[in-house]
């Protein structure tokens, strides 16, 4: 067994001006209310959700994205209520948010 439930990566990259980064999109942002909200609902530490920032994940042009292991479930989002959903839904529930998945291939 994993010792987390979830784990979750937030791309937080920041790269040169003029190109495609999450952080242009409040990643940093948004992961740190992720891991506020989780918290807040208890479902923080051994067995339950872990909520990182990472360096560039590899998909920027599909930012912001975060994804969810170990179900390898990639998203998009834009604001507080996309994050609330994918807490709340995939995080809580074990139910993926279709509406903000990315395809495995892009």
């Amino acid at each position: 067994m994993s010792y987390f439930k979830h784990h979750v990566f937030f791309c937080c990259n920041q790269r040169a001006a003029g190109e495609t980064c999450c952080n242009d999109h409040q990643a940093s942002e948004l992961q740190a209310y992720a891991k506020e909200r989780t918290a807040a609902l208890g479902l923080r530490g051994k067995g339950s959700v872990r909520i990182n920032k990472a360096g560039c994940l590899g998909r920027c042009d599909d930012g912001p994205v975060m994804v969810v292991y170990p179900d390898n479930v990639w998203y998009t989002f834009v604001d507080k209520e996309d994050i609330d959903d994918i807490i709340d839904n995939h995080l809580v529930h074990g139910r993926i948010v279709e509406r903000l998945r990315l395809p495995e291939e892009a």
